[in-house]
């Protein structure tokens, strides 16, 4: 499999390896991109990497809840620039359309364009708010939770970061403890609450990449494979602690992991975590080009 000289350079962003690392990476990896992160991985050269694809897409991540309903809604909208995404009208955008999402419970972001809203539909809307502002908006994605449990949501950044967190068994008075299991999810990116729900396949790929990675130390060289398995099964909590929420160190007491701060005030049943952005491609352009192209535009 062929690659680019744009290949290098996604796969340098996403690991921030050198070029010449990444170059080799592809070519061993035939081109396969993770493939290549792997190998990268397992030569020590770049540590693992959670977000996929560059963060560059504008706009702003919002949330609603209903706590009569027990309906919670999180929401990205996207548009073209930072200043557009930071102002007031965007924002109430984004709760406008967060409220119809909560009352009709849509499938997908197809099904909420055609959702009624005012006069028309969630698409006329977005159609008559993107002439008023002046820039492209778009429905990105969107998670709905609904529960006899509490629903806690928690915005970062004025929209960078949002998560909604459903806690279940929950008792009075923990609201302060729930909104800080919020504000970890938000700093951490745990991938999952427990141990006991990392797939086995995704155990099995990191304890390959960690026995690749010794063995290719030379410290190691007169160590037998068994042995270095035994030191990798060792190595296998910090991986928990990074992953997993009920493991990861409170960021505001570093002497207690999440468990120990929740107690039996909740369980934990799900949280949904977006990043404004995440896996979007943003294009970028010489200063230099773009004028000239505006100059060359402005001559036909």
């Amino acid at each position: 499999m062929a690659f680019t000289a744009k290949d290098v350079m996604a796969l340098r962003d996403k690991s921030g390896a050198g070029m010449l690392d990444c170059k080799k990476a592809l070519t061993d990896a035939d081109g396969d991109m993770e493939k290549a992160a792997e190998l990268l991985r397992e030569r020590g050269i770049a540590k693992a990497v959670k977000k996929e694809g560059r963060i560059a897409a504008e706009g702003a991540v919002g949330a609603y809840v209903c706590s009569k309903c027990g309906v919670g809604v999180l929401l990205e909208i996207n548009c073209e620039s930072d200043f557009v995404s930071r102002g007031e009208k965007f924002h109430g955008i984004i709760d406008d359309i967060a409220k119809v999402v909560a009352e009709n419970r849509p499938a997908d972001v197809d099904a909420l364009l055609g959702c009624k809203l005012g006069n028309g539909t969630v698409k006329d809307f977005v159609t008559n708010q993107t002439a008023v502002i002046g820039e492209k908006i778009s429905v990105r994605r969107f998670a709905i939770y609904e529960t006899k449990g509490k629903i806690e949501t928690y915005i970062h950044m004025g929209g960078k970061v949002g998560v909604m967190v459903e806690a279940i068994d929950y008792k009075d008075g923990a609201e302060e403890i729930l909104h800080d299991v919020a504000l970890q999810i938000a700093a951490s990116r745990p991938s999952y609450i427990t141990e006991a729900e990392v797939p086995a396949e995704v155990l099995d790929k990191e304890k390959a990449i960690m026995l690749a990675q010794m063995q290719n130390d030379p410290k190691n060289a007169n160590k037998p494979t068994n042995i270095l398995e035994k030191i990798v099964a060792g190595k296998m909590g910090k991986f928990y602690q990074e992953n997993c929420l009920m493991d990861q160190v409170f960021v505001k007491d570093d002497s207690k992991k999440i468990s120990e701060v929740i107690g039996g005030k909740f369980k934990v049943a799900r949280f949904t975590r977006f990043e404004m952005g995440e896996g979007i491609e943003k294009k970028s352009e010489n200063l230099q080009d773009e004028v000239a192209k505006q100059i060359e535009a402005m001559k036909k």
